[in-house]
């Protein structure tokens, strides 16, 4: 479904600021994160409890027992937070210019994203716009499923496999992606 509303301006992008975004640390440690530690942590080779290691370490917030696979992007690891027990599969990406707070027991599968910004699409700079992702307890977000920036997903919420979250999610929800016959209408 489109929306047939087209913004009657054209985007400068070369005056675009980034006015409403704060990266939450200085120049060295984001650079020091870029350069050397999300490389590290994304190996294959780097064990999961060394990789949630790394993570407390630039300032996420990870539960006992988590295990974050290899292939796995988070942004800023001081916007994080993780509870007990959860998993965060192979190639999950965890856009976080804003906070992401996930739950106890919840599993992110593979390639899932979870994503704090967009951009101001009636804005001719074209600025951010930020909004925290909150996963709850219990929930599972399956493979290439993505969850846009100012949603909450409830507590023990599924949400399938290529399916696109843009509104909260209620608790004891399943949230699927469209069946192709479906889309064709």
């Amino acid at each position: 479904m489109t929306d047939s509303t087209v913004s009657a301006h054209r985007h400068r992008l070369a005056e675009f600021t980034g006015r409403s975004y704060d990266k939450g640390r200085g120049r060295l440690m984001c650079a020091v994160w870029a350069l050397v530690a999300d490389p590290i942590q994304r190996s294959v080779l780097v064990p999961p409890w060394l990789r949630a290691r790394l993570l407390r370490a630039f300032g996420a917030r990870i539960g006992r027992g988590t295990l974050i696979r290899h292939g796995v992007r988070v942004h800023w690891p001081w916007k994080l937070t993780v509870g007990r027990d959860c998993w965060v599969g192979v190639g999950a990406y965890l856009l976080n210019l804003d906070r992401i707070t996930i739950g106890d027991d919840v599993c992110i599968s593979q390639q899932a994203m979870l994503c704090t910004a967009s951009h101001d699409a009636d804005d001719p700079h074209f600025e951010i716009e930020l909004g925290p992702v909150v996963v709850g307890s219990g929930s599972w977000i399956a493979a290439r499923a993505t969850v846009l920036r100012g949603v909450t997903i409830g507590e023990d919420v599924v949400v399938g496999a290529t399916a696109l979250v843009v509104g909260d999610v209620p608790d004891h929800t399943r949230v699927l992606a469209p069946r192709p016959e479906e889309r064709a209408r």
